[in-house]
C-alpha cells in the first residue's frame, strides 16, 4: 500500500516502530514511518476499538494519534522522526500515570 520512493542520495534515519527498526528519509513524520513499516492503522478508538489510520497528514483530523517515546496521544503526522525514536500504535485509551510530570 505505502512504499517509500527509491530516491538516491536521501539520508535515512533509523527509528523503531512496534519494536522493529525501520529506515525512513530524514524529515519524514512518525506517521510516515508507521506506514512505511507496513501498518495500515496507527490506533484503535477508545470506545469501540475501531482501527484508524492517518487521514489528513497535516494535523487536522487527529486520526494518527500514537505513542512516541513513551508519550501517548501524540499527533504522529506532526512529529519529525529522530534517530532512535520509538513509535508504537495506540491501542484504545492509554493508561495515564498520575505520578508522571508533564513536560
Amino acid at each position: 500500500m505505502f512504499r517509500l520512493r527509491p530516491e538516491s542520495g536521501v539520508a535515512t534515519i533509523a527509528v523503531k516502530v512496534e519494536g522493529r527498526v525501520v529506515h525512513v528519509p530524514a524529515g519524514a513524520s512518525a506517521a510516515a514511518a508507521m506506514l512505511a513499516a507496513g501498518f495500515r492503522s496507527i490506533r484503535e478508538t477508545p470506545l469501540t476499538g475501531a482501527a484508524r489510520g492517518p487521514y489528513c497528514m497535516m494535523g487536522v483530523c487527529y486520526e494518527c494519534l500514537a505513542e512516541i517515546d513513551g508519550a501517548p496521544n501524540r499527533q504522529s503526522c506532526m512529529i519529525e522522526v529522530r534517530p532512535g525514536m520509538q513509535i508504537r500504535r495506540q491501542i484504545r485509551a492509554p493508561r495515564i500515570d498520575p505520578t508522571r510530570q508533564s513536560s
